[in-house]
C-alpha cells in the first residue's frame, strides 16, 4: 500500500513579522551604504537569525505533533527558498568579476563564490582575517556569511529535535535551553579573546537562533505545552495560569511587550556600533527586541499597524533577495572606484538593489516556491549550486583567469605590482644564519647585512640588495611578514583576534641570534611604526581593517602600557642591544601610507563608473605630515641619546612641498595603499642612494 505523501506544517501568515524583516534588512543595508546613518544597523542580522528560528522550529514543532514532519520535505522546502535568489546573485558576481575585475580580485571573488555554494562562507571569512587580508568593502560576498549561519542551523536542528522527540526524551524545551545556554556563554567568554572566530562561527551564534526555538515553542497551543510538561503537575499549574492571565489581558500586554521591543530595537540601532565587542553581551539587545516583537504579535498596535503597514510588509516580502543584492552592488562600485564611492553611486546602488530584489522576487522566487515541489526542481537547483560553485573554484585555482581579454592591458601594469620575494632571492631559509622555519630571505653568499622587520622591510630589500650587491654585499631581510615591528620581547597582534604574526619567534628571536652571529656587520630595522603606535590603520581603504592594534611587553607583562609607550621603550632596548654587539644600525622612516587602493591610479580598468582616475596620485603632505607627528617626536627622543644609529627618511624619495607620490611618470610605486612596489622599493632606493652610504 503507497504511503501518502507527508506535508510540513505551514505557519499561519503574519504579516508584523514581514515588516521586522523590513525594518531589519533596511537597518543592514542603510549601515552598509551610509555608516554614520545607521551605526547599528549590522544588528539587523541578529534580527533575522531570532526571525529564522522561530519560523523553523514552528515548522518542526508543528510538523512534529501532527506526524508530517519529513526529512526530505523539509530540505526540498530550504533548497527552493534559499537557492533561487542566490543562484541569481552568485551568477551575476561572477559574470561582472569575469568582464570588470581584474585577476587577483576575480580569483578572491572565485574563492568567495565556491565557499558561498558550499554554505561556508563564515568559515572563509574567519580563516582570512588578518594583517595581509583584504579591506571587507572589497569582498562582494561577504555578507553571505550569516546566510550560511543559518543554513548550517537549518541542516542540524530538525536532527536534533527529532531524535529527542522519537528518543527517550519528550520534551524539546529544555534541550533548546540548553542549546541556547551553552552556545550564549561561549559567545560571552570569547568575544574578548577571540572576537573573529566568535563573530563567524556557528557555536557562538546558534543562541540566537535557538532563542527564536524557545519563542516557538512558548507559543505553541495550549493543549502542546500542556502535554510537554505532562507528569510535570507544578509547572503545568503555573504555565497555565501564566496562559490564563495573557489571555485575559492580551492586547495591554501586547502592547507593552511590542514597546519595549521597538525601544530595544531603536537603541541598539543608534548606540550600537562596530566599536562594541560584538556580539557578545550586545546581541542581547536586539534578540530580546526580535523575540518581543514577535510575541507581542498582531494583538499590539504597532505590530497591527506599523508593521503590518503595506510598505513595511513589502520590503519584508522582498528582504531575502534584497540582503543578497545590495552589498555586491556596493561592494563593485567601491572596486572599480579605487575608493569609497561618492553619495549618488551609493544612492543609485541601493535603488538598483531594490529594484533587482523585486524582480528577484517575482519572477524567480515565487514562481519556484508556488509551483510545488518536484525533486527535479529541487535536484536541478541543487546541480546548478554545484556547477557555480565549481566554476568559482575554477577561477580561483587559475589565479583568476589573466587570460581575459578585459583585463589583459591592465593585467600588465598589475603584474609588475607582483610581489613575490622569494624569486628574487635564494628562498626561505638562512641557515645556519638562524634556525630552521624563521621566515627569511636573502641574496648573496654569507650575508653581512641584515634588514629586520614587517612587510615594509621586505618592500625595501628589493632595492637594497642592489645597492648592497653593488659593493660586494649580501643582504638578509628577517621577518617579511605582517605586523611584526624589529623589536625585542613584544608581542604584536589585532585586537580582532588574529595572532597568527607569532612576532616573539618571527622577530625578537632572530635578533638575539643576530646580536650574537659576529659575520652580521650592519643591521637596518624598519616598519610601518605609526600603524602600531597609534593603533589602527590610515585612510578610507584600510583605517578599519584591523581594529585596534595591540603591543605587548614580555618583560612586563602586569604593566597597562600605550602602544607607543611600549613601541619607544623596546627600541630604545634593541638599539642598544644591537650598539652593544658593535652592530652598525640603520633605522628606517617609513614610506607614506596613501590610504587609498593604488589600482585608483590606474590608467584603465576594464569597468568604471566615473571615467576617472585618481589625480595626482598622491596623498597630501600635510596629512602623511600629521600622521607621523608624534611617531617622529618620540622616536627623536629615542635617538636623541643614540647619535651611532644613522636615520634615512625614505618619504624624501616620494614627497615634495605638497604630495606624497604613489606613481611616478606613470610607473605604480606602490602595490596597495602602504607597501612599496618592487619597482617603487628600486625608485627609493636610488633616489636615496647617498643616504645609504
Amino acid at each position: 500500500m503507497t504511503r501518502p505523501p507527508r506535508h510540513l506544517a505551514h505557519p499561519q501568515y503574519r504579516p508584523d513579522i514581514d515588516g521586522l524583516r523590513a525594518i531589519a534588512v533596511l537597518a543592514v543595508v542603510a549601515f552598509h551604504a551610509f555608516p554614520p546613518v545607521v551605526k547599528g544597523g549590522f544588528i539587523g542580522v541578529d534580527v533575522f537569525f531570532v526571525i529564522s528560528g522561530f519560523l523553523i522550529s514552528t515548522i518542526i514543532f508543528e510538523s512534529l505533533d501532527n506526524g508530517t514532519f519529513s526529512f526530505s520535505a523539509f530540505y526540498a522546502r530550504r533548497i527552493r527558498r534559499i537557492f533561487p535568489a542566490l543562484l541569481l546573485v552568485l551568477a551575476a558576481s561572477f559574470s561582472f568579476g569575469w568582464f570588470g575585475l581584474l585577476a587577483d580580485e576575480y580569483k578572491q571573488l572565485g574563492k568567495h563564490i565556491a565557499a558561498a555554494a558550499g554554505f561556508v562562507s563564515n568559515f572563509l571569512l574567519q580563516s582570512e582575517t588578518g594583517y595581509f587580508d583584504n579591506a571587507a568593502d572589497t569582498k562582494p560576498l561577504l555578507h553571505l556569511w550569516s546566510l550560511c549561519i543559518e543554513e548550517q542551523f537549518y541542516i542540524i536542528w530538525p536532527f536534533m529535535i527529532w531524535i529527542l522527540r522519537y528518543g527517550k526524551s519528550k520534551s524539546n524545551l529544555l534541550f533548546v535551553l540548553l542549546i541556547t545556554i551553552v552556545s550564549f556563554s561561549m559567545n560571552v567568554w570569547n568575544v574578548e579573546k577571540d572576537p573573529v572566530a566568535t563573530f563567524y562561527t556557528p557555536q557562538t551564534r546558534f543562541w540566537e537562533l535557538s532563542c527564536g526555538s524557545i519563542l516557538a515553542w512558548l507559543l505553541l497551543p495550549a493543549h502542546r505545552c500542556h502535554h510537554e510538561l505532562k507528569g510535570r503537575t507544578h509547572l503545568t499549574a503555573i504555565w497555565l495560569i501564566v496562559l490564563n492571565f495573557i489571555s485575559d489581558n492580551k492586547v495591554f500586554i501586547s502592547n507593552i511587550i511590542s514597546v519595549f521591543g521597538i525601544f530595544l530595537l531603536l537603541y541598539g540601532l543608534m548606540n550600537i556600533d562596530k566599536g562594541a565587542e560584538f556580539p557578545g553581551k550586545w546581541a542581547v539587545v536586539p534578540v530580546l527586541s526580535a523575540i518581543f516583537i514577535i510575541l507581542s504579535g498582531e494583538s499590539a498596535w504597532i505590530g497591527r499597524k506599523i508593521l503590518s503597514n503595506r510598505i513595511f510588509v513589502w520590503f519584508g516580502l522582498i528582504s531575502y533577495p534584497l540582503y543578497l543584492w545590495h552589498w555586491p552592488l556596493l561592494s563593485f562600485a567601491r572596486i572599480v572606484e579605487g575608493e569609497v564611492p561618492g553619495h549618488a553611486i551609493r544612492i543609485a546602488a541601493v535603488m538598483m538593489s531594490v529594484g533587482l530584489a523585486w524582480l528577484t522576487y517575482q519572477f524567480v522566487e515565487r514562481p519556484i516556491r508556488q509551483d510545488g515541489g518536484s525533486k527535479a526542481k529541487v535536484s536541478i537547483l541543487v546541480l546548478l549550486m554545484i556547477v557555480i560553485g565549481s566554476a568559482g573554484y575554477s577561477v580561483y585555482v587559475h589565479d583568476g583567469l589573466k587570460f581575459r581579454d578585459s583585463v589583459k592591458f591592465v593585467q600588465n601594469q598589475m603584474d609588475d605590482l607582483d610581489f613575490k620575494i622569494d624569486r628574487m632571492t635564494k628562498g626561505w631559509l638562512c641557515d645556519p644564519l638562524i634556525a630552521r622555519g624563521t621566515r627569511c630571505f636573502y641574496s648573496g653568499s654569507n650575508p653581512s647585512v641584515v634588514i629586520m622587520g614587517d612587510s615594509h622591510a621586505a618592500r625595501i630589500y628589493v632595492g637594497l640588495r642592489e645597492f648592497y650587491s653593488a659593493q660586494g654585499k649580501g643582504v638578509a631581510v628577517f621577518g617579511g611578514g605582517g605586523g611584526c615591528p624589529p623589536l625585542l620581547d613584544v608581542v604584536s597582534k589585532m585586537s580582532s583576534g588574529d595572532d597568527t604574526q607569532n612576532c616573539l619567534v618571527k622577530m625578537s628571536d632572530p635578533l638575539k641570534q643576530i646580536i650574537n652571529t659576529p659575520t652580521i656587520e650592519e643591521v637596518i630595522l624598519a616598519s610601518r611604526g605609526p600603524l602600531y603606535t597609534t593603533s589602527n590603520g590610515f585612510g578610507d581603504f584600510d583605517g578599519d581593517r584591523y581594529g585596534q592594534w595591540v603591543l605587548h611587553d614580555e618583560n612586563n607583562p602586569q604593566g597597562a602600557k600605550s602602544n607607543s609607550d611600549v613601541f619607544f621603550g623596546a627600541l630604545g632596548a634593541t638599539l642598544d642591544a644591537l650598539l652593544a654587539a658593535g652592530k652598525k644600525v640603520t633605522y628606517l622612516l617609513d614610506v607614506p601610507e596613501l590610504g587609498f587602493d593604488i589600482r585608483a591610479c590606474l590608467a584603465s580598468r576594464p569597468i568604471t563608473l566615473t571615467s576617472r582616475t585618481r589625480e595626482p596620485c598622491a596623498v597630501l603632505r600635510s596629512q602623511f605630515e600629521s600622521r607621523n607627528r608624534d611617531f617622529r617626536a618620540r622616536l627623536s627622543q629615542v635617538l636623541a641619546s643614540r647619535a651611532d644609529v644613522k636615520v634615512v627618511d625614505l618619504a624624501e624619495a616620494l614627497c615634495d612641498e605638497k604630495y606624497c607620490y604613489g606613481s611616478k611618470d606613470g610607473v605604480l610605486l606602490y602595490s596597495d595603499d602602504d607597501h612599496l612596489s618592487r619597482r617603487g622599493s628600486e625608485y627609493v632606493v636610488h633616489r636615496l642612494w647617498d643616504k645609504f652610504r
